[in-house]
């Protein structure tokens, strides 16, 4: 008897070359980004910067990264994916070697700008993109919690290194080495390539109705989706996830070492070998970072199985929580710790929510360019929370008002989600026809 059935491609495993090909160039990225900090006093007392300077620099790359996000979304979509990341390679490359050669705060911060362009290259934007699309809908959620989790592993790797590799050389000779590293992830860029996507939907009707959507340019995608309401919810909540990140990143640790009680000879945090509030400061952006990745494949894992936006919400919601009571009471070593832990299992969970309701709504062709555009407002909060967190330092002398200001963000954010209409632009459109 001959079989009439039509074999059908296997659905994608979960782990596969090109998840791994994406986690190794996110990790090599977000290693390289997260030591930049540490590159602040070597440089400015070389050449006696005001640390302000620096820190401009590094708020100027947060933006350009942000801005260059939908650039190679739009690339990548234009001439595929390889040649968009190979190009943000060169970007990140070009821009830390530059860097070497920098003696003035106008120069540093203009090369900060390329190297801004770079991380969007090799970050978040492409890469969740690709996994995305050779991912199955029922792994598509867990796989980018894993990838936006290695983006943690680099957090957690990369300022050891940079600091172990400072001790040994000149700065100059470690932004070298780093354009040297991330050259090296050329190596994985050719496993990113996806023959085929499994939309695991029976629905013919609304299948049909995609793939029209898929023969259409990009420009007018673009424009019907920023019209979307959805969009825009999505839009202005990520960018308090920007926002309270950064400015946690950049100022938490000079926050603990102002207002922290002594640690006790006594407590438990002096047997991991911190002895001051300087040290605890390191030691709760580490802990964030450790937390994170749990926290982010959780919530990968849960965006499989519950309402992405509700998620969303209620991530939001907790870090409302958790920073109101860090902030009112009495801050001692051991609530930094327990912040750091609480707030690093929600650090980067809403990136692989807010990447997959992106492409569960809005479809996987050009889900880069459209992640692309909503990331640049969760950098714009970076920006604005790096910024105004010294700026408004100088102003009142603490901390207070910015932290606040991240608090009302966040409930806004988490307010903000519970309109978002979780089905299928396709769905939709195919509803209204009818």
């Amino acid at each position: 008897m001959i079989s009439t059935a039509t074999s059908q491609p296997s659905a994608p495993t979960l782990i596969n070359p090109i998840l791994i090909a994406g986690c190794v160039i996110i990790m090599v990225s977000f290693a390289i980004r997260s030591s930049f900090g540490l590159f602040q006093i070597p440089i400015a007392t070389e050449f006696n910067w005001l640390r302000s300077e620096f820190s401009l620099a590094i708020a100027i790359q947060n933006l350009f990264w942000g801005i260059g996000q939908p650039i190679f979304g739009a690339l990548a979509e234009k001439y595929g994916d390889r040649k968009a990341i190979v190009a943000g390679i060169f970007c990140y490359a070009l821009g830390l070697f530059l860097s070497a050669f920098a003696i003035t705060p106008g120069q540093h911060q203009l090369l900060e700008m390329i190297v801004g362009f770079g991380i969007a290259g090799t970050g978040f934007g492409l890469i969740l993109a690709i996994v995305g699309r050779a991912s199955s809908d029922k792994n598509r959620s867990l796989a980018l919690g894993i990838t936006t989790a290695a983006g943690s592993v680099g957090q957690i790797v990369g300022p050891p290194v940079a600091q172990g590799l400072l001790a040994q050389f000149v700065w100059q000779d470690v932004f070298m080495i780093f354009a040297g590293i991330i050259c090296f992830t050329l190596l994985a860029v050719s496993r990113l390539h996806v023959t085929a996507t499994l939309s695991g939907s029976a629905n013919t009707a609304v299948n049909a109705h995609a793939s029209t959507e898929d023969e259409e340019l990009l420009g007018v995608v673009v424009r019907r989706t920023i019209k979307d309401p959805t969009f825009i919810f999505l839009f202005v909540g990520f960018f308090s996830c920007g926002y309270q990140l950064a400015f946690i990143t950049a100022h938490f640790p000079a926050l603990i070492s102002e207002m922290c009680s002594a640690i006790s000879p006594a407590s438990l945090i002096q047997t991991l070998g911190v002895t001051t509030t300087s040290g605890l400061g390191a030691l709760a952006i580490a802990l964030i970072g450790f937390a994170n990745v749990a926290g982010t494949i959780y919530a990968g894992w849960l965006g499989n199985r519950y309402s992405r936006k509700y998620l969303l919400a209620g991530i939001y919601a907790l870090r409302t929580i958790i920073s109101v009571i860090f902030i009112i009471n009495p801050i001692t070593p051991e609530s930094v710790v327990m912040f750091a832990i609480i707030m690093g299992s929600l650090w980067l969970a809403t990136v692989p929510l807010t990447a997959g309701l992106i492409g569960h709504i809005y479809g996987l062709k050009y889900m880069g360019t459209l992640y692309g555009l909503v990331f640049f407002s969760h950098q714009l909060g970076g920006f604005l929370g790096v910024w105004l967190g010294g700026s408004l330092y100088d102003y009142y002398g603490d901390y207070m008002m910015v932290w606040w200001i991240g608090i009302g963000v966040g409930a806004f954010s988490a307010l903000i989600h519970l309109p978002v209409n979780e089905q299928p632009k396709a769905q939709r459109a195919l509803i209204t026809s009818s």
